[in-house]
């Protein structure tokens, strides 16, 4: 199950790159063959981070201090494009990273971040560019503020922002629910549904069984 969000104040990292697909943030070759949940973070960005006898590039942003404890990314438009694996939201979850702010992300990627207990907030670009100004100009000492129950993002200057969310998938962050255990709660409602349509369309729940 994911870990409930609620409230969180912490280190942002500015990812500004627009386009950054899921092949960048987890490689196909990093996954294929490797299940273990636990071992993906060290992979993730890894095109970025490091360089290719292996060790760390200093020039990306996850490799400087105090970026390397970010739990939020501000991040370019249409994040977490291209391909559907969800190991591109476990890389992230097991680096640490809780939330991302961007103007746009891909379509799967933003379902799989709500799965997994990443809230993904979509907000004008303009906003996002301001964070990412904001966190520059205190090269990285300046937190962010993300409020899933009041739906608020304060920058490090103090400046409020407002953010829009489905309320069944902020029911679920809140809750550390993914799908399934979303629609367990509704139980009863569907086993009431259930029993009357066995009344009402008795042919259907017998159909293809032998008398």
């Amino acid at each position: 199950m994911p870990k409930p969000f609620t409230k969180l104040t912490a280190i942002a990292a500015p990812v500004m790159r627009s386009n950054i697909d899921t092949d960048v943030i987890i490689r196909i070759d990093r996954i294929v063959g490797n299940s273990v949940r636990g071992s993906l973070g060290k992979w993730a960005f890894g095109a970025l981070r490091y360089l290719p006898d292996g060790s760390e590039n200093p020039d990306f942003i996850l490799n400087r201090e105090p970026y390397r404890q970010a739990e939020i990314l501000v991040t370019g438009p249409n994040f977490g494009c291209g391909s559907s694996r969800e190991a591109a939201v476990w890389s992230l979850q097991e680096m640490g990273i809780r939330a991302v702010i961007g103007s746009g992300f891909g379509d799967i990627f933003f379902a799989n971040c709500f799965q997994n207990g990443i809230l993904p907030i979509v907000v004008d670009k303009g906003i996002v560019d301001g964070l990412a100004a904001e966190v520059e100009h205190t090269q990285g000492a300046g937190r962010i503020s993300v409020d899933l129950e009041a739906q608020t993002i304060t920058s490090p200057s103090g400046k409020q922002i407002r953010f829009g969310i489905d309320p069944r998938r902020r029911a679920g962050l809140l809750g550390g629910l993914d799908e399934v255990a979303l629609t367990l709660q509704r139980d009863d409602e569907i086993r009431a549904f259930q029993a009357a349509d066995r009344t009402e369309r008795p042919w259907i729940h017998f159909a293809g069984k032998s008398a």
